[in-house]
């Protein structure tokens, strides 16, 4: 404390917040297990012990909302993940310093664009008057009802999401690629290596622990999907397969009032996030010689 206090007194701040708005927050979980009735609070409610895991689990609704969840999840881990490496290895070959910075400024933008926004500009587009949908007329005759039809709500999320996140999520892989000596290309170009050989055997391996620590972050929050887009791109004919956890939780406790039963719901999420949490950490250690997140 006495070589080191004034770095413990930067980190103070940061701490004092995670403490207040992400420790201290969990003590309100405890009323999953509880009647929770607002006038008596928490600690004058009743315990009932898992009877709302049990209505959650026993729910005719709970199948077809933990399997869309997992769905969209998957299937997003598995299409967006591999998008921001390839563009990191595409743009480290970008040797004009300026052509660079415009590419990446360009797939850096929408991250900066407002969910609300892009699934308004996802209606527009999308819709039986958009500029889509007047290309399919052209061959077709007919519009397509996107935003109606469940089965392709979870591949307009998912794209969007893609188009919207994967320039962002790059910047970690280029930082990383960033430090490769050239000379180790250069020796290598020098040997006879074409450039896909340079870039399994040099920039792979490079950026291999990160893309480690991030497959697993990624796996780990794999049930926990954003509640605003998906809210928001909800129509009464793509319920089928828009219906998510976190959709149902807002609706259940905020529309409906019924806390202890949303929490439990939340609860039982979180938890699943933490059991894939570790499994992942635990499989990605076996296969990449010890490497994980911890």
């Amino acid at each position: 404390m006495r070589k080191y206090g004034f770095l413990y007194l930067l980190l103070a701040p940061a701490l004092i917040l995670t403490l207040i708005f992400k420790y201290g927050p969990m003590y309100g979980a405890v009323i999953a297990f509880k009647d929770f009735s607002p006038i008596k609070g928490i600690l004058g409610s009743d315990w009932i012990g898992l009877k709302n895991f049990d209505k959650f689990l026993s729910s005719p609704n709970f199948e077809v909302i933990f399997m869309n969840t997992l769905k969209l999840s998957l299937l997003g881990l598995v299409l967006s993940f591999p998008v921001p490496i390839l563009l990191a290895l595409m743009l480290n070959q970008i040797r004009r310093a300026g052509v660079k910075k415009n590419i990446q400024l360009f797939l850096y933008a929408p991250n900066f664009i407002s969910v609300v926004v892009v699934v308004g500009m996802l209606f527009i587009f999308l819709s039986p008057t958009g500029p889509v949908n007047q290309l399919f007329v052209w061959f077709t005759d007919e519009p397509i009802m996107f935003m109606s039809r469940p089965e392709y709500f979870r591949w307009i999320y998912i794209l969007s999401d893609i188009w919207t996140g994967a320039g962002w999520s790059s910047i970690i892989y280029v930082a990383a690629l960033a430090n490769v000596d050239p000379e180790l290309h250069h020796a290598a170009h020098l040997d006879g290596a074409n450039l896909l050989q340079r870039i399994r055997h040099i920039d792979l391996p490079t950026i291999r622990p990160i893309m480690a620590i991030v497959f697993i972050l990624a796996a780990g929050g794999i049930m926990s999907i954003g509640f605003e887009k998906a809210y928001l791109m909800q129509t009464a004919m793509n319920l089928p397969t828009s219906e998510i956890i976190p959709t149902y939780v807002y609706k259940i406790g905020l529309q409906s009032g019924d806390y202890a039963y949303s929490a439990a719901v939340g609860l039982f999420n979180s938890v699943i996030n933490v059991i894939l949490l570790v499994t992942v950490n635990f499989v990605v250690k076996k296969l990449n010689e010890g490497e994980g997140l911890y």
